[in-house]
């Protein structure tokens, strides 16, 4: 295997990167770089990092197609102590969900979507309170937030104070999807990844490097892909 028969590289210029930043998801491959890098410095890079390029890419792949997709029988959400129990069976709705018993019952008819359609939905409420009692708890404010689904951030803060977060968080351990709403809160600061923005984060979350580490090394379930 070479580079060509690697995806095509989406490359993203980046107003607070410092260094070239290569990442390896199961279906694609971003290079972050900064604003002014050149073209022949990119290419470079691209070529000293074959070797691990194509490997991580092979790891990736391997463990995709290794992955059994059998839908979920039960989740464990960010917020709850205990695992839900899925029910998958023919009904008009596309979910219903008690939150009494913990029990989510799936149409049939589509149930991978139906299940993502409740993940984004879970979301959607209960991030931005978890967003909210830790922007109080820190003292660092924001403006908006917004719960989307992009492929490669766990979340962002624009110059306006506006948060995005990744609904995907919810399917996270509690401590990592505090330490993401840390991480956004700190950048309503410091727009930046400077030693102060490292700084501020560390005050919050003493653990934060260990929780970086367990975010990058997450793979999402197929049915969410």
């Amino acid at each position: 295997m070479t580079l060509a028969d690697l995806p095509e590289i989406q490359i993203k210029r980046h107003m607070r990167a410092t260094s070239l930043k290569l990442r390896v998801e199961p279906n694609q491959i971003r290079l972050t770089v900064p604003v002014f890098c050149t073209q022949k410095q990119i290419q470079n890079f691209l070529d000293q990092s074959t070797d691990w390029l194509i490997e991580t890419w092979q790891k990736q792949q391997n463990q995709v197609n290794n992955q059994e997709k059998t839908l979920p029988d039960s989740l464990k959400l960010f917020n709850l102590n205990n695992e839900i129990k899925i029910v998958y069976q023919k009904q008009k709705s596309s979910f219903i969900w008690d939150e009494k018993s913990l029990t989510l019952s799936v149409s049939d008819r589509d149930p991978e979507q139906y299940l993502r359609i409740f993940i984004i939905a879970y979301a959607k409420t209960y991030l931005p309170i978890c967003l909210t009692e830790i922007s109080r708890k820190i003292g660092l404010s924001f403006e908006k937030c917004t719960i989307r689904q992009p492929k490669t951030r766990w979340g962002s803060c624009s110059v306006r104070k506006d948060i995005m977060l990744n609904s995907a968080l919810v399917l996270c351990e509690k401590k990592l999807v505090e330490y993401v709403c840390i991480h956004e809160l700190a950048h309503t600061k410091y727009f930046d990844h400077s030693i102060q923005f490292w700084t501020e984060v560390e005050k919050h979350d003493s653990n934060f490097k260990n929780n970086r580490k367990e975010l990058k090394a997450i793979q999402m379930p197929f049915w969410w892909r």
